[in-house]
Order: C-alpha cells, then sequence, then structure tokens
C-alpha cells in the first residue's frame, strides 16, 4: 500500500510541483534527548492549487521524474493570513511609517560625536 505523508508546502517556484516539508519528532537512543529531522518530499500538483504555508497531504506514487514520487491528494488547511490579506492591512497603514525607516532615520541623525564616544 501506498504511504502518506502530512506536511507544509514550502516552495512552488516550479510548474505543477510542490516541495512539502515535514517535520518528524525523534529521541536519541542514547540521550534520550529530542530533536527535530526535517525531509522535504517533491510532489506533483496538477492543477497549481496548493500555495506555500498550506498543510497537506500526499501519497506515493510511480516515479513521475527523477525526484517526484508523490502526489498531491489533499489540502488540509490554509493559512489564514495569505498575501492579499497582508496587501489590505498595509493599505490601511500607509499614513504610518514604517518602524525600519524610523530606526534608521534617528541613527543617521545623531551627531558624530555621540557615535565616536
Amino acid at each position: 500500500m501506498a504511504r502518506s505523508i502530512t506536511g507544509r508546502v514550502s516552495s512552488k517556484k516550479t510548474n505543477k510541483t510542490i516541495v512539502v516539508t515535514v517535520q518528524t519528532r525523534k529521541t536519541h537512543p542514547l540521550y534520550k534527548k529530542q530533536y527535530i529531522v526535517t525531509s522535504r518530499f517533491m510532489a506533483h500538483d496538477e492543477k497549481n492549487v496548493a500555495e506555500v504555508g498550506d498543510s497537506v497531504l500526499i501519497t506515493e506514487c510511480r516515479p513521475l521524474s527523477a525526484r517526484k514520487h508523490f502526489i498531491l491528494t489533499e489540502i488540509l488547511q490554509s493559512p489564514t493570513l495569505r498575501e492579499e490579506h497582508l496587501e489590505l492591512v498595509t493599505s490601511e497603514d500607509k499614513g504610518r511609517k514604517p518602524i525600519r525607516e524610523k530606526v534608521v532615520s534617528e541613527e543617521t541623525e545623531k551627531p558624530k560625536k555621540e557615535i565616536l564616544s
């Protein structure tokens, strides 16, 4: 039977292909410390429906290419905030200056004597 894996989409730069990152917790046999092992799988996404950040279910299939042996079965959960929502939030705050610009402008306004001492 084909194995099914649940993971998170980390990349979708190529056409009809997604990269799914799977994190597994393991325990060291001698020291009993838990650590995280990360594996990446390439999966076929026929309709290009998965987005970065989605939690997906992939199923093993015949080799589709040299590194692609999985196919997208189901999108389990989508993130609540995506780029479309972020654009709406940032467009509302256009009157304010970003925090980074404010910090940079404060550093450039300091007199040279304070920087040297």
